[in-house]
């Protein structure tokens, strides 16, 4: 048990290490919110796309087609973190139906760039990458627009131009495209060689150092700013309940064990700050998100090793 922790605290501390790097430097004054920007527009603009497009443009994908217990198993999870947040919101806390779409994105939603990138790789190597991207091709559309329609249905009755704006946003999603521009290099059998090979590997590998960092600068942004009661319920909901549900089902449903350990690894990921994103374009539960967004990401670091040890990671 004490070398499976140790292992663990190999793998966890670099990653939230990283994350206090960038936080002390942005408290200190080192480096600057302008900083921030540009730092995470990098990170979500160029390396992480680069990062999946040479992953998946290299990966061995599953011969007998996709596992779609892993499907399964994840978002069910997600939705029900969802829907139990939207319903504490609402029964517990009284807020309104858009504040609710809110604290129940927030419940729902991984941090799947900043946090779920570098630490799965970090725990599962090449053989998680797989699985990981596929998901992640997945999550961001599904999560977006269910709780843009949610919220747009809360506050206009579903908006005919904010519905396009998002087709528009997601079909030009940095993240879409490095996973489109990887699954046609596979389908066509393109794999990077000489200098673009050279190129892409020094990108790819400055993706997770500079999104770790990127996070402990927004988290210095975005601190907990109050409504502590929905901010530690959300934080629950994302951290406990989600992954508990996942991995419930992986147990039932037909998937590779490393599938089901990337799955559960991904839903025990923090609050993603798109939930605060969302909250400050409808001005609502905008406390209760950045709060959640921060309190999230550092109680991570000891539910994440917790479900590492479960997981038998080593």
């Amino acid at each position: 048990m004490l070398a499976q922790l140790g292992a663990i605290a190999f793998i966890v501390a670099p990653v939230f290490g990283l994350i206090a790097v960038g936080y002390v430097a942005s408290l200190s004054g080192h480096l600057t919110e302008r900083a921030a920007d540009g730092l995470s527009d990098f990170v979500f603009g160029v390396a992480v796309p680069v990062l999946i497009f040479k992953t998946l443009a290299e990966a061995a994908l599953p011969q007998d087609g996709q596992p779609w217990g892993y499907w399964i198993a994840y978002f069910t999870g997600a939705f029900a973190a969802f829907g139990t947040g939207m319903f504490t919101a609402r029964r517990v806390f009284g807020r309104d139906r858009t504040e609710a779409v809110v604290h129940g994105f927030a419940s729902g939603q991984a941090n799947t760039i900043f946090v779920g990138v570098p630490l799965i790789l970090q725990a599962f190597g090449p053989e998680g990458a797989v699985p990981l991207f596929l998901l992640l091709a997945i999550h961001l559309p599904v999560m977006m627009v269910v709780a843009t329609v949610l919220t747009e249905g809360a506050a206009t009755g579903l908006s005919g131009p904010g519905l396009r704006k998002l087709g528009r946003s997601l079909a030009f999603n940095p993240i879409l495209i490095g996973i489109y521009a990887g699954g046609i290099a596979k389908i066509v059998g393109f794999t990077p060689t000489g200098v673009l090979k050279q190129t892409t590997d020094l990108l790819a590998a400055a993706a997770s150092p500079c999104a770790l960092v990127s996070l402990g600068l927004a988290l210095h942004r975005y601190p907990i700013r109050g409504d502590i009661g929905p901010a530690c319920v959300i934080s629950a909901l994302k951290l406990g309940l989600h992954p508990l549900i996942v991995i419930l089902l992986t147990m039932i449903l037909p998937m590779p064990p490393v599938w089901a350990s990337v799955a559960v690894a991904f839903a025990a990921m923090p609050s993603g700050i798109n939930a605060y994103l969302l909250a400050q374009r409808y001005r609502t539960g905008v406390a209760a998100a950045a709060s959640a967004v921060s309190l999230s990401t550092v109680l991570s670091l000891f539910t994440v090793t917790v479900w590492f040890v479960i997981l038998g990671v080593h």
